[in-house]
């Protein structure tokens, strides 16, 4: 049992390093974000297929209704990978990620909208705190500042994240990670596959490497890995875990990018991963 949960424990912990590496790919690639996001999702689709017909891994989906649910839940995480990749794009990977980090407070406000629950007045506070967070990352709200878009496309990023993972924690008791992210793929595939008329594809070969590793561990594995988490941890629990994200995506972008992150950023990313760790303890005494 014991070796169980080591096991676990290592598989959300490799998910949220591979996750991570999302901020200084989608920096590097120069596609558009829709474009970007397109071949992401094709590629993934591949290897998930290709993963699940090997293990045999059951497609079906039992009902309208969770065929709905699995529809548009993709539909918000496309718009949710889109969005970031645009926040990536205006800012740098410090603040892209912070800012989609508001994303476990967010997921608390809108908890009671979808369970019928009532408001916790620590949220109200906790989204008191991430909006001085952000106030931190973009101290000028001037919308002809990169920075500034930088933040809203992030800040939009992390409400689509944090529905569709609200959606997911449903299905996920139902079915089997691989082929809740193998659909997801495949219906953003087909609902993004206009853009490829409406924007300029002309892919380097660094685009190439980048969107493969896009696809392969940041997706296929490290989402697959996340997704199937939530079987074994509380949303609480992985929430903690994973607030260490922007960490690891500050890192990789001062290692492979040399962005060197301002005071400001620092601070701001310091009040709003303290939400998202205060949230996840308060969480788990609830349960």
């Amino acid at each position: 049992m014991k070796n169980q949960h080591l096991k676990h424990v290592l598989e959300l912990n490799i998910a949220i390093l591979l996750i991570s590496t999302s901020g200084v790919l989608g920096k590097f690639i120069s596609l558009s974000p829709p474009v970007t996001i397109w071949f992401r999702c094709v590629f993934a689709v591949i290897i998930l297929g290709v993963y699940c017909r090997y293990n045999k891994i059951d497609l079906k989906i039992y009902g309208k209704r969770d065929f709905k649910a699995i529809f548009l839940s993709s539909l918000l995480f496309g718009a949710h990978w889109v969005t970031y990749f645009y926040a990536l794009q205006l800012s740098n990977v410090a603040i892209g990620m912070l800012s989609l980090f508001t994303y476990p407070v967010i997921t608390a406000l809108l908890e009671p909208l979808f369970f019928k629950t009532t408001l916790n007045k620590m949220h109200i506070l906790l989204g008191i705190i991430a909006l001085i967070g952000i106030y931190f990352l973009a101290p000028e709200f001037n919308l002809e500042s990169n920075i500034t878009k930088g933040v809203l496309f992030g800040l939009l990023s992390s409400v689509f994240y944090a529905i569709r993972n609200i959606m997911m924690k449903q299905k996920v008791a139902q079915y089997q990670g691989s082929m809740l992210m193998f659909y997801q793929m495949l219906i953003v595939s087909l609902v993004l596959w206009p853009v490829l008329f409406l924007f300029e594809v002309q892919p380097t070969s660094g685009d190439w490497m980048a969107i493969i590793a896009l696809a392969l561990f940041t997706t296929a594995v490290g989402h697959t890995l996340f997704v199937k988490s939530f079987k074994n941890f509380s949303i609480g629990t992985a929430s903690i875990m994973s607030s260490v994200q922007p960490v690891y995506g500050v890192f990789f972008g001062l290692f492979f990018l040399n962005e060197i992150p301002s005071q400001n950023t620092l601070i701001g990313g310091f009040l709003i991963l303290s939400t998202v760790v205060i949230e996840s303890v308060q969480s788990n005494k609830r349960k």
